[in-house]
């Protein structure tokens, strides 16, 4: 028996419409139920759901899923605007195969380390669209896409000696100076430094706590949950720090460490100033080549230097995986390379010494 359902004024109503010896198919039945005289009645075809483009997609997920971090958000941005949307925008995000995507990327005149990054976001696309419903849950595609080097520096991070970083500030006025000592005495990044105040030191227990970045001057949250962290602070940094908060114009706990007088107080120095003060001492000390980062990675070798075990570099690095602080920052300095060498040496030599008889 075939029977149409139908809501009228909130209710739901059954009309018989036939046999299946009368209506052998449904689209028979549907045929004949058009010709019930029920008043203003409708009767419900399939949906089609109609694919969702890669601009489309990329609109939603702007709204639902962006991350909020400022940081974050303006490097995605940057990877969907220039290329993403670019090439794929009005293609269904299903046409997004490994193959086609790996040899666009292959194209792409980048580092492969920025490839992996636009890899990781169609990724993330391919995951939300899953979670959509747009598509069917499977394998993720993009996890078939491989990138050659994509692990591979293309340049060795710069880590000082003690030497080449007493030469480096040397050439640094305050608060410049200052600020460098923090970053090489704690593994900050830049945009924790510049986003300290005067609050965060605490003096009695020794202490240093980092609690926010700043990138572009918009205050954000750390990069990750583990570089919230408090770390103890030398006796000797403290010394310096205090001689800095007595010179300073902003010595008020909730006033920026390092605030910026051109903004009276309100904002600390940019990162872009604060870029061209490192780059004009390091030329000055003949360090060209110079980052701001470079000092957190001379904070890693140090760390190695004085035989800081890994554990304790990774809980000072604030690092979520062990993984990151082995094999990204830090590099054996080379004193210690020659003496550890030497040592291994002598233990040869020795050896073959107390082996050998005189003829």
């Amino acid at each position: 028996m075939w029977n149409l359902l139908i809501w009228e004024e909130g209710k739901r109503r059954t009309r018989r419409i036939g046999t299946l010896s009368e209506y052998p198919s449904k689209s028979a039945a549907r045929r004949a139920a058009q010709s019930i005289p029920f008043p203003s009645i409708e009767i419900a075809r399939p949906q089609v759901k109609q694919a969702v483009s890669v601009r489309g997609l990329v609109e939603q997920y702007r709204v639902e899923r962006m991350p909020k971090r400022s940081d974050t958000r303006r490097a995605y941005e940057v990877w969907l605007s220039n290329h993403i949307l670019h090439k794929w925008g009005d293609c269904e995000i299903a046409s997004l195969e490994p193959r086609p995507v790996e040899l666009w990327l292959e194209s792409l005149a980048l580092a492969p380390k920025s490839k992996a990054h636009i890899r990781g976001l169609l990724s993330i696309l391919w995951d939300y669209a899953m979670w959509r419903g747009e598509v069917p849950r499977q394998l993720n595609p993009m996890s078939l896409v491989s990138i050659k080097d994509a692990t591979k520096r293309k340049r060795i991070p710069r880590s000082l000696t003690v030497a080449q970083f007493q030469q480096f500030i040397a050439h640094l006025k305050e608060p410049f100076r200052s600020m460098a000592l923090l970053c090489v005495s704690f593994g900050l990044r830049i945009s924790e430094a510049l986003a300290l105040k005067w609050a965060d030191v605490d003096w009695l227990n020794s202490r240093l706590r980092v609690e926010r970045a700043i990138v572009n001057q918009e205050v954000d949250d750390v990069k990750t949950p583990e570089s919230q962290q408090s770390l103890p602070a030398a006796g000797e940094i403290l010394n310096a720090l205090k001689l800095w908060k007595q010179t300073t114009e902003f010595p008020a706990p909730e006033d920026w460490m390092f605030a910026s007088p051109a903004k009276l107080g309100r904002l600390p120095w940019s990162y872009d100033q604060v870029w061209r003060m490192y780059q004009k001492a390091a030329v000055a000390a003949g360090l060209r080549g110079l980052g701001t980062h470079s000092l957190r990675h001379t904070y890693r070798t140090w760390l190695d230097s004085v035989g800081t075990p890994i554990g304790v570099q990774q809980k000072l690095m604030r690092h979520a995986d062990i993984r990151t602080t082995m094999n990204i920052y830090g590099d054996a300095a080379t004193a210690d390379m020659v003496e550890a060498s030497a040592k291994i040496a002598g233990l040869a030599l020795n050896g073959l010494q107390a082996d050998r008889k005189p003829s």
